[in-house]
C-alpha cells in the first residue's frame, strides 16, 4: 500500500467511505502494526472500521491508510504476505488476530 499515513485521532466518519477494502494501522514512524479489513459484516465498511481501531487504539497505532477494494479478503492475506516477507514476521498487531493460513512470498 503506498498511500500516505494520515492520522487516525482526527480521523471523522464523514471522511471515510462506507465501502469495502483494507487498511493498514502504524505507530508514529510509520511502523506497520496492524493490517485489517472491512468485510461484508461491517455495517459501515471502512468508516466503521477504522472508527473502531481509533478508539481501540490497537498496538498503539497513531496512523492510517486504506485502500477500497472489493476483494478485500484476498488483498487482506496478500498484504500480511507481503509484511512477513519484507520483515519476517506479522505485524504485532496481528500476531492473535490473523488467518489460519497464508503463502508465502519468495
Amino acid at each position: 500500500m503506498t498511500k500516505p499515513w494520515r492520522d487516525l485521532a482526527s480521523v471523522s466518519a464523514r471522511e471515510l467511505p462506507g465501502q469495502l477494502g483494507v487498511y493498514q494501522l502504524a505507530d508514529g514512524t510509520g511502523q506497520v502494526v496492524y493490517i485489517g479489513y472491512a468485510g461484508g459484516r461491517e455495517l459501515f465498511g471502512l468508516r466503521s472500521a477504522l472508527e473502531r481501531q481509533r478508539d481501540l487504539m490497537t498496538a498503539g497505532a497513531t496512523q492510517f491508510r486504506y485502500e477500497v477494494n472489493m476483494q478485500y479478503q484476498s488483498r487482506y492475506r496478500e498484504l500480511l504476505m507481503l509484511h512477513v516477507a519484507d520483515h519476517g514476521a506479522m505485524p504485532a498487531g496481528n500476531v492473535d488476530d490473523h488467518p489460519a493460513h497464508i503463502g508465502r512470498i519468495g
